[in-house]
């Protein structure tokens, strides 16, 4: 799980990434033998028995800096990743954030030059809200974060969006519910807990500190902490609904 990449020295809430620390991470993964991918291929390889050494690479949030930062380092190293992005905030910033400094966001030409890059395209919301505050998310507002930022999205890139991830990390059974209901595949959040699986799936955050070690630590640690997480029935696609996913070579 990544968020932003760029160089800065005001990080408060730890999502930003060196490029050049990308770029270190991205080459121990390929010299480990393990290929990065999007969640759509990891998921769908995984239910054909075919996903040995591959690693799902996710960025949340939909930062600007993706097209200019991780997308170069992502195809030097053949890999792909799913962003997920805020239809309700296209070309604004991070105002959910009360601290650190402003970070412009993807807008719908970045959207689309990283969906022809190969890159899947998911949703995040509409406004970076969290859907687990039942008192200030209503049945309407769960709605407009969930099927309707999928509908805008699908316009955005002109194919389906088949993935979600929840803001912040949050999900309880009534957004995992909501997500399922507005046509998504899966959905990723960090630590879901009893409500892991195909619509709550856990990731490891990465942040800029990881180093080869850290990184081996938190691969062991992710691993024995879990139970198997259950990545299917994972449903089939026709070849129309299939996101733009370029081919990846072997390392």
């Amino acid at each position: 799980m990544y968020h932003s990449v760029a160089d800065t020295a005001d990080d408060p809430y730890r999502v930003t990434v060196p490029p050049a620390r990308l770029g270190k991470q991205l080459s121990l993964m390929r010299r480990c033998g393990l290929t990065g991918v999007s969640m759509e291929r990891l998921l769908r390889a995984r239910a054909e028995g075919k996903g040995a050494g591959l690693v799902g690479l996710t960025f949340d949030d939909g930062y600007a800096d993706f097209v200019e930062h991780a997308l170069p380092a992502l195809l030097r190293h053949g890999c792909t990743a799913t962003v997920y992005v805020l239809p309700g905030r296209l070309g604004g910033s991070n105002e959910w954030d009360p601290l650190g400094p402003r970070k412009p966001l993807l807008t719908e030409d970045g959207i689309r030059a990283a969906a022809d890059a190969g890159m899947e395209i998911g949703s995040h919301g509409l406004l970076h809200t969290d859907l687990t505050d039942h008192g200030a998310v209503d049945a309407e507002l769960l709605a407009a974060e969930t099927a309707r930022s999928r509908e805008l999205l699908a316009a955005v890139i002109g194919s389906e969006v088949t993935g979600f991830c929840y803001p912040y990390g949050n999900v309880d059974a009534r957004a995992a519910d909501a997500v399922r209901a507005a046509g998504y595949r899966y959905a990723v959040a960090i630590d879901p807990g009893p409500l892991t699986g195909l619509f709550a799936l856990p990731r490891v955050h990465v942040g800029s500190q990881d180093n080869a070690a850290r990184l081996f630590l938190k691969y062991a640690l992710h691993g024995r902490r879990r139970a198997p997480v259950p990545y299917g029935p994972y449903p089939e696609l026709h070849e129309s609904e299939l996101p733009r996913v370029q081919e990846v070579p072997a390392p």
